[in-house]
């Protein structure tokens, strides 16, 4: 068969995925959104994964032109919130009970992204099944260094010194704040302009994560108020439990000192 856009693509079979499971008009909307963010999930993981490689590789170019790239994705999943929310609560009650036991909680993609970002949080394995290929993925990622034990390697290629607490970190452990290292990334601000780029677009991304989890809980909450998430999740309170957390707290952490 001649290679074309549609089997590339494979266009068809794309289309075939979207199944819903009402006749209720905004089902479509709501399957094809949250599709579009599996998607996103996968680049973003895909760059991501490229990113730990450009700082352990002491790649500065290769890792801002990443970094670009995946906080620009992070703008299109925010801005995409814009369409969903032309979903009335009305709408989407239509046709919640047609989901059963699924939710948006039990994505395996966006857990794998907050893991490969550092926010670890193991007590969120027992919601995926134990025989399933999705808690392996997820169990690689926990077991794996993250993006913030690449950006310490990148760091140190540069001449910082590593505090010993997060050098010693454990993997599955959450990312942390150091007013050690945040003494070295306020010297590399003053005196490398080209790593300075990286670290405000390492910023960006940051802020983009947070607006989206801001976005995402509003959505939640003015959808669905304070009912219980369709996954057995705690709906709103248990999005909230992530709200305004960065993931590079010391890039934060260093904004009054200039």
């Amino acid at each position: 068969m001649e290679l074309n856009y549609t089997n590339y693509i494979k266009v068809n079979e794309l289309l075939a995925l979207i199944d819903p499971r009402s006749e209720e008009h905004d089902e479509v909307l709501f399957i094809v959104i949250h599709q579009t963010y599996e998607l996103w999930f996968k680049l973003l993981l895909h760059e991501l994964d490229k990113t730990a490689r450009d700082l352990e590789g002491g790649d500065l170019y290769g890792a801002i032109a990443t970094v670009k790239r995946a906080r620009t994705v992070m703008k299109t999943l925010v801005g995409q919130m814009d369409i969903l929310e032309t979903m009335t609560p009305l709408s989407f009650s239509s046709f919640r009970d047609r989901l059963e036991s699924a939710s948006g909680f039990q994505s395996v993609q966006y857990r794998e992204l907050e893991f490969a970002l550092g926010y670890k949080r193991p007590d969120t394995l027992q919601y995926y099944q134990s025989d399933s290929e999705g808690l392996k993925r997820l169990q690689a990622r926990l077991q794996s260094r993250s993006l913030i034990d690449s950006f310490y390697l990148f760091l140190e290629k540069l001449g910082l010194q590593i505090p010993n607490e997060l050098k010693q970190k454990k993997v599955e452990e959450a990312n942390v704040s150091s007013p050690e290292l945040q003494k070295g990334l306020i010297t590399l601000y003053r005196e490398r302009k080209d790593v300075a780029i990286l670290l405000e677009l390492m910023t960006d991304f940051d802020e983009g994560l947070q607006e989206w989890r801001y976005r995402h809980v509003k959505l939640v909450e003015r959808t669905i108020g304070n009912k219980q998430g369709t996954g057995g999740s705690l709906g709103v309170e248990f999005l909230k439990r992530s709200l305004f957390k960065p993931i590079f707290p010391d890039l934060w952490e260093i904004r009054h000192e200039f």
